[in-house]
């Protein structure tokens, strides 16, 4: 199993199915080559283990649901709720459509695990979204950091698996945190990447993704 197929079920919900197989994921992020992302994941997952399963679920709602600046959906870092948003979201659904994947019925194609279920299917052009979704990463990623979830563990693996981070995405990340998305998020203080931050400031369910051959 790739480190983009198990980031992306570890960062879905965590419903019965996906608990089931928790002994699964351990073998297989063990058996993952020695890297950056590695170590992330394997934190998290013994995180989990000694969690029960509405413990497991409780933690994923407190982490993803109640913070708009956490959402995984992450086209609405960049537009809200605009018009811009359903653009891009249509040219993601192409994206897709032209590697001869397509979307399930009820998943939207900016959902993070469903980005990273392409990406495994898909690399190169996975790849290339998650990086144009950069800031948006960080943003999930800083404020999970903030709020000391496990989850900010799984965002590290992620963003080690990507090219560094660029002046520009920083940039672009910093005024996504003190801006927010148009007529969102507005007078939120700002915050940045770990990496950004001076030292002493470092570090219902959604629906289930399905791409498919």
């Amino acid at each position: 199993m790739s480190p983009w197929r198990l980031l992306s079920l570890l960062l879905d919900y965590p419903d019965e199915e996906i608990l089931a197989c928790a002994g699964d994921l351990v073998q297989a992020a063990r058996a993952l080559p020695p890297s950056p992302a590695r170590e992330p994941i394997l934190a998290f997952l013994v995180h989990r283990e000694a969690q029960a399963g509405c413990a497991a679920q409780r933690e994923y709602v407190d982490s993803f649901d109640f913070a708009k600046r956490a959402t995984l959906y992450l086209s609405f870092h960049a537009y809200g709720d605009r018009r811009q948003r359903g653009m891009a979201m249509l040219h993601l659904k192409q994206a897709y459509r032209a590697e001869g994947l397509a979307l399930g019925e009820s998943a939207l194609p900016d959902y993070l695990p469903a980005i990273l279920e392409f990406t495994d299917q898909r690399p190169e052009p996975g790849a290339s979204v998650l990086c144009d979704f950069r800031p948006a990463l960080e943003v999930v990623r800083a404020t999970l950091h903030e709020e000391g979830s496990a989850y900010a563990l799984l965002l590290d693996a992620l963003c080690a698996l990507l090219p560094a981070v660029s002046e520009s995405d920083l940039a672009d990340t910093r005024r996504l945190t003190a801006e927010g998305p148009p007529s969102e998020m507005v007078g939120l203080a700002p915050f940045a990447p770990p990496e950004a931050m001076p030292a002493a400031c470092a570090p219902a369910a959604p629906p289930r993704k399905a791409v498919a051959r």
